[in-house]
């Protein structure tokens, strides 16, 4: 399966340790297998941080998805919601789960003013999911450890 990276640099070489933390899935290696979504990744990071907009592509070998631990979330819905919280939560120094892989929708910012209305109070659990329903997702494919890098190559 092919999937892109996009960035404001070639990668060469995945260093897990200079991934950032509080994203959707944790602190690792984010892909998308829609390479629009990349693209559009590379000019955000390029716009933030400088340099050009690079999309790296990798083939996954997809004996992966059933040799490691492996979470698909389908949808954005509550424990996809919840997962996401917890993952972006400055709360939570340590990571929240011990999944290789975790693929499933993209919390964009759009769904991140839910997630805040949600923290706030203003609305309940329930009705951050409804207003899920509503939004457009893209994909994203979360490598959380270095076993699980062991099966992307850089084509």
């Amino acid at each position: 399966m092919k999937l892109y990276h996009g960035s404001n640099m070639v990668i060469d070489q995945i260093d897990l340790s200079k991934c950032k933390p509080f994203k959707d899935f944790g602190q690792g290696f984010y892909l998308t297998e829609i390479k629009e979504q990349a693209e559009q990744m590379a000019r955000r990071t390029s716009a933030i941080y400088g340099g050009k907009p690079i999309v790296t592509e990798f083939e996954l070998d997809e004996i992966a998805l059933k040799n490691l631990s492996v979470k698909t979330f389908e949808e954005p819905n509550e424990e996809w919601a919840l997962f996401v919280m917890a993952n972006r939560s400055r709360k939570n120094m340590q990571s929240i789960h011990s999944f290789d892989i975790v693929r499933g929708p993209v919390a964009d910012d759009t769904i991140a003013t839910l997630f805040r209305n949600f923290d706030d109070g203003l609305i309940d659990l329930q009705m951050l999911v409804n207003g899920l329903k509503y939004k457009k997702v893209s994909s994203q494919y979360f490598f959380h450890s270095a076993e699980a890098i062991k099966y992307l190559h850089r084509i």
